[in-house]
């Protein structure tokens, strides 16, 4: 009886990867972190290396280290050849740290906050609606009080940040601009790319005092002292100094709709008239459908702010009620774009 009451199962209709990939991404991709804290592409920078050679100089085991070697492998960050692995050419851009486009200090720290992308901190980020990073509250006023923190956080937000910095500058004609204010600007990276690509252009990265101490390292690193300056301020409470040029990177992302509104309409205010903002961020498409990586960018801000990722819909929509004319969207590195408009 029970044999027949089966006896009409039919084959799944859809392939199960999809359900084995969410698996896989739990254990896949903290193989990388793995390896970038072992330094295995550090220790593969000038040679190609055999998996003995590797296990004898980091001091592991055969089978942990070729499971970490596979991974690192088939997510396209080395290559085997002959029974030696070597990096490839998105691990020597980005996970060298002699490349001024390197990755690793934002995987570091990921590392030292793995604890922000638990399942029990993003069910309880997701069940109160709140940030759970160092162990819940503002970010920002943690950074405040702890300086270590923001310095090491700094550092993490410039090492996401160069690589873009040297694209966007190139999507759009920003040759007529004369000073560019970094809102927000973190480390400088923004500034420094800008700088570098567009020669008339000078720049003000504007944060709070300790940020733009260890701006101000990364500038006299890139020999850009008498182009880009730093500015101590609030954003929210102070005033912002002249510009025609207003550029926002990974910050709406921090903050609900309500308070992008309050710093497009300050950004309106104190733009010159013709000048122009630029909104850097990860886009999700207009249905909030995708893609995959802003929509988990979205989940990776439940858990550290008070944000989401917004579509290049909203955002338009919002500079457009501000005021902002000729609103455009251009794609820009790699998941990144810009939504730009003018101030009439």
């Amino acid at each position: 009886m029970a044999q027949d009451a089966f006896s009409n199962i039919q084959a799944p209709r859809a392939d199960d990867r999809p359900v084995w990939d969410v698996v896989f991404a739990v254990y896949g991709y903290p193989a990388l972190l793995l390896a970038h804290r072992l330094k295995i592409f550090a220790l593969l920078a000038d040679n190609p290396r055999t998996l003995t050679d590797i296990c004898n100089s980091l001091n592991i085991k055969q089978r942990p280290a070729e499971t970490i070697l596979t991974v690192a492998t088939a997510l396209g960050f080395l290559s085997l050849q002959e029974g030696r692995y070597s990096l490839t050419a998105v691990a020597e851009e980005y996970l060298l740290e002699k490349s001024p486009n390197y990755f690793g200090f934002f995987w570091d720290l990921m590392i030292d906050n793995y604890q922000v992308c638990s399942f029990t901190s993003l069910e309880k980020a997701i069940l109160t609606d709140s940030p759970q990073a160092y162990g819940g509250g503002d970010i920002f006023k943690t950074h405040e009080e702890q300086i270590e923190l923001l310095h090491r956080f700094t550092c993490g937000m410039h090492s996401m940040s160069m690589a873009s910095a040297l694209v966007w500058p190139g999507v759009f004609d920003f040759s007529g601009y004369r000073v560019m204010l970094d809102i927000g600007g973190s480390s400088g990276a923004h500034s420094i790319g800008a700088t570098l690509k567009l020669p008339n252009l000078q720049a003000i990265v504007l944060d709070f005092p300790q940020v733009c101490e260890v701006a101000q390292g990364y500038i006299v690193e890139y020999g850009l002292q008498d182009r880009v300056k730093t500015y101590d301020a609030n954003i929210w409470c102070d005033q912002w100094p002249s510009a025609d040029l207003h550029f926002f990177s990974n910050i709406y992302h921090d903050w609900p709709p309500e308070k992008c509104h309050f710093l497009t309409a300050k950004s309106f205010r104190y733009l010159e008239c013709g000048g122009r903002i630029v909104i850097h961020e990860m886009l999700c498409n207009d249905e909030k459908t995708g893609p995959f990586a802003p929509a988990a960018f979205g989940m990776m801000m439940m858990g550290w702010t008070e944000g989401k990722q917004y579509s290049g819909l909203e955002l338009s929509t919002m500079l457009k009620e501000i005021g902002f004319e000729d609103i455009q969207i251009h794609k820009a590195s790699g998941y990144y774009s810009i939504v730009t408009g003018r101030k009439p």
